[in-house]
């Protein structure tokens, strides 16, 4: 608490970043899926493809933006990525045609999901140095509030102002409420701690360049797993609509259960966090994608109302493992010194996963590939990889360091003073 009394400025700057990043997630563009489907005369593929398209694009151009981080204050670039993403909220609003759908979808991914998530990130690593670790965790917990609260404001809006309305009144909660606050937090740098950080008795991982970690085979063990809950999870989100219909669930029942999600990720981030602190985020990597293989069947091959809560508690602890494991994982692999340009790798992948699944889903749906047996084949590929990862985790966990023995004086000989040479006494 005192942490937190002392640095409440920048940590609800970051908080809010997160937060209001809702905006760009998938999680809440898909709230709109039916109604853009319907109005622009899209099929579950057509709308997935333009989604998939834009999201490709948006990580494609990111990496140009994502520079100004380094030159550019929080705050100016805080106060930049929200006007531009009020502007995408209102181009959403407008969207009456292919071409003005992808141009919004592409701005909302960019800044919203990219540029907002990736300014909290840099801005907090550029404000702590000994608490980063725990600055971050709060910091990320503005995404699982966003997750809880804006998906109920969501439905309550549409019953008053329709789905285009609710974009408008995102323009308007972004450029009336976050960009103010957030400028206002951000208006003082704060100096990072220059107090090390505990090391933990843990060996540090030698400091790799990407190039070298691109030769790793185990980077592409580990990544292909660590992808799969961004694949599945947004796949399944963007897809939600067809799936109520398929199952009969009553309209807004899985929108209504995010406060579950977001609970549950919250427990799970802070539990993960003290596994790691414990065993290291490579000796728990196994058991990474159990909920997430659980949250799959339960979606796939049942049928009641309940499934809904289950699944979603399910997808709340995946989302916390996955998001405090991944952060944690690449430094005791692969070192500091080059992580930034290593992360990017990673974030390239992930990002072209989850925009690969939601358009080839669509595709399949409208070939009339069964929905259900589609998610159970992700499923499978979650146990092929929680297999692999049980594999590999044992080959490149840290090993403990040794304590350091001390030397022994030399021995003496009897009244000479004079030390033993090898081979007396």
């Amino acid at each position: 608490m005192s942490f937190l009394a002392r640095n409440a400025r920048w940590i609800a700057g970051g908080f809010l970043l997160c937060f209001f990043s809702s905006f760009g997630q998938t999680f809440f563009i898909a709230l709109s899926n039916a109604d853009i489907r319907r109005e622009l005369d899209l099929t579950n593929g057509g709308f997935g493809l333009v989604y998939m398209a834009a999201t490709l694009a948006s990580a494609s151009t990111l990496p140009f933006f994502g520079r100004l981080l380094d030159a550019w204050s929080a705050r100016a670039m805080g106060s930049v990525v929200i006007t531009v993403l009020a502007g995408a909220c209102l181009l959403m609003a407008a969207a009456d045609n292919l071409a003005v759908l992808f141009l919004a979808i592409y701005l909302l991914r960019l800044f919203g999901q990219g540029m907002m998530s990736q300014t909290a990130y840099t801005a907090t690593g550029r404000w702590f140095s000994a608490n980063r670790g725990r600055a971050t965790s709060l910091v990320t917990l503005g995404f699982m509030g966003g997750e809880a609260l804006f998906p109920l404001l969501f439905l309550a809006g549409a019953e008053i102002v329709g789905w285009r309305g609710n974009w408008v009144a995102a323009a308007v909660i972004l450029a009336g409420l976050a960009l103010p606050l957030i400028a206002a937090l951000a208006a003082r740098e704060r100096d990072p701690s220059t107090e090390p950080a505990a090391a933990g008795g843990r060996p540090a991982a030698p400091d790799r360049t990407r190039g070298e970690v691109l030769r790793d085979w185990r980077f592409y063990v580990v990544c292909f797993g660590v992808l799969a809950p961004p694949f599945v999870v947004t796949t399944l989100f963007f897809h939600q609509n067809y799936l109520t219909e398929l199952r009969g669930w009553p309209d807004g029942l899985i929108a209504a259960t995010f406060p579950l999600l977001s609970v549950t990720s919250v427990v799970f981030v802070l539990v993960c966090g003290w596994l790691i602190d414990r065993f290291a985020a490579v000796r728990i990597l196994p058991f990474l994608l159990v909920p997430l293989i659980l949250a799959c069947l339960v979606a796939a091959n049942v049928e009641a109302t309940w499934a809904v809560p289950v699944f979603m508690v399910l997808v709340g602890a995946s989302n916390g493992l996955n998001g405090t494991l991944v952060g944690a994982l690449w430094p005791e692999l692969y070192g500091t010194r080059h992580l930034g340009a290593i992360r990017s790798v990673v974030w390239a992948a992930i990002v072209l996963g989850s925009a690969i699944g939601p358009g080839l889903t669509g595709v399949l749906i409208d070939r009339g590939v069964s929905y259900p047996l589609q998610i159970n084949a992700m499923a499978l590929y979650g146990l092929v990889c929680l297999t692999a990862f049980a594999i590999v985790a044992p080959r490149i966990a840290p090993r403990a360091v040794p304590e350091p023995v001390p030397a022994e004086p030399p021995l003496l000989q009897p009244g000479s003073g004079e030390p033993l040479s090898p081979g007396k006494g």
